[in-house]
């Protein structure tokens, strides 16, 4: 396990009141859970909705958040060009919501966005102040490239999306934390 799961994993534990959590990432098993939750806050108009065909699909995107065997959370991190990634379907269960895991979640990343070199990271979403309280800030959605509304062709808002954009510059945010030490 590399020193940052491990950090992740005491972060989980610690903020969960001793309760086992594993930041993970997902088998075939685990996709109807993740559809179960993702499509709960869809039908809620809160996120599209993901089939299980796109879940599986791509799979490997994801991370799952579990406790005693059960997914509680998920998200997604799909890169999509050289230098910009989004994160998708990023949604805990009801009952554990507010325990940090969607910011943990998040954390990992933008670390593996790192790691990959992307200079860029944004989300579309209802939920504006969990995503500036990481860092990310708000930008027109028009600001966006091009490339990345081929998911918003699903939507049954489309052409008239009313999430909120918001973008972290990688770089930026690096040399921020350095500068605070």
């Amino acid at each position: 396990m590399s020193s940052y799961n491990a950090s992740i994993s005491a972060q989980l534990l610690a903020e969960s009141g001793d309760v086992p959590i594993v930041l993970r990432k997902p088998t075939v098993k685990d996709v109807p859970a993740m559809a179960g939750i993702i499509n709960a806050y869809a039908a809620q108009g809160q996120m599209l909705p993901r089939s299980l065909h796109k879940l599986y699909q791509s799979l490997r995107d994801f991370m799952v958040v579990e406790v005693d065997g059960h997914v509680i959370a998920c998200g997604a991190l799909a890169v999509l060009w050289e230098d910009l990634a989004e994160i998708r379907s990023l949604a805990v269960a009801n009952d554990w919501r507010r325990k940090g895991l969607g910011r943990i979640m998040v954390q990992y990343f933008l670390q593996e966005a790192r790691g990959l070199g992307l200079d860029r990271v944004f989300a579309l979403t209802y939920q504006p102040g969990f995503f500036e309280r990481l860092g990310f800030r708000m930008v027109p959605r028009d600001s966006l490239p091009q490339k990345v509304w081929g998911e918003c062709l699903d939507c049954t808002k489309f052409p008239n999306c009313d999430e909120v954009a918001l973008v972290l510059d990688l770089e930026t945010q690096t040399q921020s934390a350095e500068e605070r030490g």
